[in-house]
């Protein structure tokens, strides 16, 4: 019969295995630039927000250069909301017109940054809070769909600005509100901003945070979670369906910024706390990882 000693015991051998397994990635990846688009639950639930910004800041701490993009789509629909403004969407985008774009950019922009600005600071970490306007950090043009209003695509990236921040160890927070040379604001799909600024970084790892468990072969058995997969089947996948819905963008969007140039993208389930530190620094990793 196993003592309570023998628990003890066991829980710090495991505790020294995942330290020790993490060590050849953490020295691996010091000086490497990880861009994590950060939404879904892990967004809404106080929990999980508080161990996503605290795995950000330990990132920071062993040498890795983290860049957060961040949507803010439930806090946006709650102030349309109050502001009698009906919420339209249109192949998974948010149809934009003036007044909608209004107020995406004061709450991306004004609210949900300077939250996650805040806290990061407050977990020991040093944050800047940015948009595509400042020091034109990303510019836009119209995403071209028709009837969709002021929805971008980006068209390039200052990538001297991210860069200079995050050799000054910065945390760049970044919104996906971004304008074109005339001035005109555009709404950006945040996993879009994500995987442009990954490619113009070069970075290390694109991370997607959503609601799901990664890439599945059945949609509906969370069993089926494809670990690993190079581009040509994340293609392939698409083009049979076995991706579909809200999962074709974020898949497209890992696959044009490995194309690119960023050497690992990653679909994990953000509503496991943690779920950061386990992708990145275990062997076996929790979500879906596309390689070129």
């Amino acid at each position: 019969m196993p003592t309570q000693q023998d628990f003890v015991q066991e829980a710090e051998a495991m505790r020294v295995q995942i330290l020790s397994e993490a060590l050849p990635y953490i020295q691996q990846f010091a000086g490497r630039s990880v861009v994590v688009k950060y939404g879904g639950a892990a967004m809404k639930d106080s929990s999980l927000k508080d161990k996503v910004i605290r795995d950000i800041v330990f990132l920071s701490c062993i040498g890795m250069r983290p860049v957060v993009v961040h949507g803010g789509g439930p806090e946006i629909n709650s102030w349309l909301d109050k502001l009698g403004i009906e919420p339209q969407f249109k192949n998974g985008l948010r149809v934009t017109d003036a007044p909608t774009m209004d107020v995406v950019e004061m709450v991306l922009v004004g609210r949900v940054n300077k939250e996650l600005v805040s806290l990061i600071n407050q977990a020991g970490g040093s944050a800047v809070g940015l948009c595509g306007k400042d020091g034109n950090l990303f510019k836009a043009r119209p995403e071209g769909q028709e009837g969709m209003g002021f929805v971008g695509e980006v068209t390039r990236v200052n990538t001297k600005l991210l860069e200079s921040l995050v050799n000054s160890r910065y945390i760049p927070v970044v919104s996906s509100v971004g304008e074109d040379e005339n001035g005109q604001a555009y709404n950006i799909n945040a996993d879009t901003v994500a995987g442009e600024l990954a490619a113009a970084l070069g970075a290390e790892k694109l991370i997607l945070l959503t609601d799901t468990a990664g890439i599945l072969r059945d949609a509906k058995d969370p069993k089926s979670l494809i670990g690993k997969l190079k581009i040509q089947e994340a293609r392939d996948l698409i083009d049979t369906g076995v991706v579909s819905g809200g999962m074709i963008p974020k898949v497209k969007c890992c696959v044009r910024s490995l194309a690119q140039g960023v050497h690992a993208a990653h679909i994990i389930d953000g509503r496991i706390p943690h779920a950061l530190l386990l992708e990145i620094f275990t062997d076996e990793g929790i979500g879906s990882m596309i390689v070129g």
